[in-house]
């Protein structure tokens, strides 16, 4: 390799022939050397090829382990939630059986107290039974020691008690059945201007003041120096009122006072006049 050709220009052939040697002798050098790394490029392939399988493999053998780690982790997880709700349930379970508790102590005392009440007022209505009973009783021996005229009287108060305790407890419909009644079986009575008076009223309740007018003109007119009658009066001027009839309620106020002018109704009157 080291010598150097001297080829002159006039030996074309030997120049050719030269050349070729040379060409040759480098081929056959490099023949070796280009197999060999032909070998080792293969093998290196192989190799690499093995190494991504290999590397695969453990890729899908990890990520299989990973998806049971994950899958194991969720589970726990869940029992770990599911845990913590029964917990919570039994923390409520033990704070409703708690509020049963004091309500069935709280009822329980209820029922003892209403069946210590009704036992109490058992006793308490046998007592006024028996009150009741002895009243009674003592009603019946004192109108056997009664005269007539004393039972009369008695039964007189009673009925007219009866008509009064209606008016007050609002069945004015039915006071005033009660003292026409009343009326009717004892017309000389000393109260039959207050039944009449009462009527009166009921029948204002009742809102007929048309009604009541009449009733209290017919106090007025029958016994006009009874104690009811400046009441009556004002009635009248409270029934026309509610008709419309100012002049005639002003004038009925006007002589409310004018003829019973020392009767606590004048005084109402002289108030109302005053704010018209």
């Amino acid at each position: 390799m080291g010598r150097t050709l001297h080829i002159s220009a006039g030996s074309p052939s030997r120049a050719s022939f030269a050349l070729l040697v040379v060409l040759c002798a480098h081929l056959s050098f490099m023949a070796p050397l280009a197999h060999g790394a032909l070998f080792d490029d293969e093998e290196a392939r192989a190799r690499i090829d093995s190494l991504k399988r290999q590397v695969e493999i453990s890729q899908r053998a990890a990520d299989e382990r990973l998806g049971k780690l994950e899958a194991a982790v969720q589970d726990r997880r869940a029992l770990l939630e599911l845990s913590a709700l029964i917990d919570a349930l039994r923390q409520d379970m033990a704070k409703l059986r708690g509020q049963v508790e004091v309500l069935v102590n709280q009822t329980e005392t209820i029922e003892r107290r209403q069946r210590d009440l009704y036992v109490d007022l058992d006793a308490r209505l046998r007592r006024t039974e028996q009150a009741q009973a002895k009243l009674e009783q003592a009603q019946a021996q004192v109108q056997e020691k009664l005269t007539a005229p004393e039972r009369e009287a008695a039964k007189e108060k009673e009925t007219y008690e009866a008509g009064l305790s209606q008016f007050k407890q609002g069945n004015y419909g039915a006071s005033i059945a009660a003292f026409q009644g009343f009326m009717s079986s004892f017309p000389a009575s000393p109260l039959v201007p207050s039944a009449q008076y009462w009527i009166g009223n009921a029948h204002y309740a009742l809102r007929d003041f048309k009604s009541a007018i009449a009733a209290q003109q017919k106090l007025l007119q029958t016994w006009p120096d009874n104690a009811k009658a400046p009441d009556a009066l004002l009635n009248i001027a409270s029934s026309q009122l509610e008709t419309g009839d100012v002049k005639a309620a002003r004038e009925s106020l006007q002589q409310l006072v004018k003829r019973y002018p020392t009767s606590p109704a004048a005084e109402q009157a002289k108030q109302r006049l005053a704010k018209r």
